[in-house]
């Protein structure tokens, strides 16, 4: 089959990698890529944000599935483009995709689709902030949670025991009118995280194995919120199966029969991150793609085809696809990110070790990497590559993917030396209520 994976991510590199595994081989492209897929795939230099130009480049190689990575063109209607042109296409159209381009929009969903969620305001009048905000935690409970409207690239979220903090954030983002020009403040969901895709072709959603990420950009959960700086599955806190299947049931497909009765079929992926509270599973928020780093551990460990499942969402044919197969093993993922990141990354430095990380036995994905014209590997974002490891035991995972990525020669690079380790240690308490 021949695949065009739209992007430039992590996310798209680990799509690629998976792909080009399978049973019966593709003709892998990739547009515009990064240099970590070029073992994988054909790189096609077209800009992501150039609509026209990327449906153009899938209909001149005869592309017969293409997958949208990234949130920005989803919400932009990329699948609505190509679909007109005649193409198949796995990812939202740009309807369904405000499911994650807009966060009240998908609160107001939940609500129809009587799914378990935080109570939350949404607000547009500055003037009514901070009324708002004592009304959501009143007596000054916290943390608060302050939530930009629109996209914001994983850092629009910002979850405080700091009153001050919050109305900072809430007043920048109205404000600033670049993630929408509202807020979105919720009560604060108790409980371990957890992230949960769902495959669906507008009628049906098949679960892929939960995984949980980190957000905050140093250790021990401090800093600033990134797009997230590693990730781990599986969750040995958590009955996997049970998850999945609670998720579909309760969460996904309330939400896929929502949008389909609206006129607005959900075909691509479900992003569900969720919080295991002590009244069961509650959506913290919804994204419309694989997210990064999840997609990472997530894929590593299926041993289904992933072409045969994306191909069979994007036609409405899931109810075909047999079950999915997954490996036993554990996969940690940790996150190498530029120096100054989440604030202001510094870029455009040399890159050196990736061989080493190979000889680790661990995998490189890239995400934020470039190459010069005499083929010098740089930085070239704020979250630069991740150091994928896959064990029979987490703790013998993580050991193994901090070892690699310590190979990784970047100037002023940062990673977070406790991915996964409170769960290879169990020292999270098991989730029973689902």
């Amino acid at each position: 089959m021949k695949i065009l994976v739209v992007g430039t991510g992590a996310r798209e590199h680990a799509l690629v990698r998976r792909l080009s595994q399978d049973s019966i081989p593709h003709d892998l492209h990739a547009a515009p890529g990064n240099p970590g897929m070029e073992a994988h795939a054909a790189i096609h230099d077209v800009s992501l944000g150039d609509s026209a130009a990327l449906t153009a480049l899938a209909l001149e190689l005869g592309i017969e599935l293409v997958v949208i990575g990234p949130e920005a063109p989803l919400v932009a209607g990329l699948a609505d483009d190509m679909r007109e042109a005649g193409l198949t296409v796995f990812g939202p159209s740009k309807a369904a995709a405000e499911l994650e381009g807009s966060k009240d929009f998908a609160k107001r969903i939940m609500s129809e689709a009587g799914v378990a969620t935080a109570r939350s305001m949404t607000v547009a009048d500055p003037a009514l902030l901070e009324a708002a905000l004592d009304d959501m935690n009143p007596g000054g409970s916290t943390p608060y949670v302050v939530k930009a409207d629109g996209l914001a690239a994983g850092k629009g979220v910002v979850v405080t025991s700091s009153r001050e903090e919050a109305l900072a954030h809430a007043r920048d983002c109205l404000a600033s009118g670049a993630h929408g020009s509202r807020v979105v403040l919720e009560e604060y969901l108790d409980g371990p995280e957890l992230s949960v895709f769902c495959v669906c072709d507008g009628e049906r959603a098949v679960p892929l194995v939960p995984a949980q990420d980190f957000k905050r950009a140093f250790k021990g959960d401090e800093g600033p919120n990134t797009g997230g700086m590693g990730a781990y599955s599986p969750l040995p806190w958590l009955d996997e199966n049970a998850a999945m299947n609670a998720t579909v049931e309760s969460i996904a497909e309330p939400v896929i029969r929502a949008m389909r009765e609206r006129g607005t079929p959900f075909t691509g992926l479900l992003f569900c991150g969720l919080a295991a509270t002590s009244e069961g599973l509650k959506v913290i928020e919804f994204n419309v793609r694989f997210g990064d780093p999840e997609t990472l551990v997530v894929l590593e460990r299926l041993g289904s085809d992933l072409g045969e499942l994306l191909q069979a969402a994007a036609t409405g044919d899931l109810a075909s696809v047999p079950d999915l197969a997954w490996r036993d093993e554990s996969v940690v993922a940790v996150v190498l990110a530029s120096e100054g990141y989440p604030l202001a990354a510094q870029t455009g430095r040399e890159i050196t070790g990736l061989d080493e990380v190979g000889e680790e036995g661990c995998t490189v994905i890239h995400a934020g990497t470039e190459r010069d014209s005499d083929g010098t590997l740089r930085s070239s974002g704020g979250r630069v590559l991740s150091v994928v490891a896959r064990e029979n035991t987490l703790e013998g995972a993580r050991v193994r993917a901090q070892s690699a990525i310590a190979r990784v020669l970047l100037e002023g690079s940062h990673y977070r030396t406790d991915i996964a380790e409170r769960a290879a240690l169990g020292a999270i308490e098991r989730v029973t209520q689902l």
